[in-house]
């Protein structure tokens, strides 16, 4: 009896020390991790910035309307009726404060030059076909372009200082 519990014991030791304490070697060759790429890239800060946020000031666009000079205090008669020519046309795609289909004209004379403003509302079509600005835009909403409603310059210029008044 004592000989099985000795073969017993002899073969639970030998299990015990062939199991334990191994250290597995590592393979050499393919591998998991996720290799960090060395190079960069080269973007323009333009790029980054979408085209209803960035600033230009200098570009005038391509129309009409070659000069403007707008006066430091609002005129509230013509700004009434540049709303009025707003809600009547422009609503169905703009918002006066917030993207909608087309960009939103509030604070638009921070970005944009007005003789660009009255031309991209008087001129919309050329705008976008040749003007690096609207058609930046004119990606960045889907497509869709403006619309041209056929405004009068006096129009436009109501709407312009109508976008003066936006707060």
């Amino acid at each position: 009896m004592k000989k099985p519990l000795n073969i017993a014991a002899l073969l639970l030791i030998t299990l015990l020390i062939s199991c334990g304490g191994k250290e597995e070697k590592k393979k050499e060759g393919f591998s998991y991790d996720k290799k960090v790429t060395t190079e960069k890239t080269t973007e323009k800060k333009a790029e980054t910035i979408p085209a209803s946020k960035r600033v230009d000031l200098t570009n005038k666009g391509i129309g009409p309307v070659t000069s403007l000079t707008l006066h430091a205090e609002i005129d509230e008669t013509m700004a009434a009726k540049g709303a009025d020519v707003f809600k009547k046309m422009c609503t169905a795609c703009h918002r006066a404060d917030k993207k909608f289909i087309g960009p939103a004209p509030k604070d638009i004379l921070d970005r944009r030059s007005p003789e660009w403003v009255m031309n991209m509302i008087l001129n919309p079509d050329e705008m976008t076909q040749k003007d690096p600005l609207a058609k930046a835009l004119l990606i960045e909403f889907n497509g869709s372009p403006m619309a041209n409603q056929n405004l009068t310059e006096e129009d436009a210029r109501a709407v312009l200082e109508y976008f003066r008044t936006i707060k």
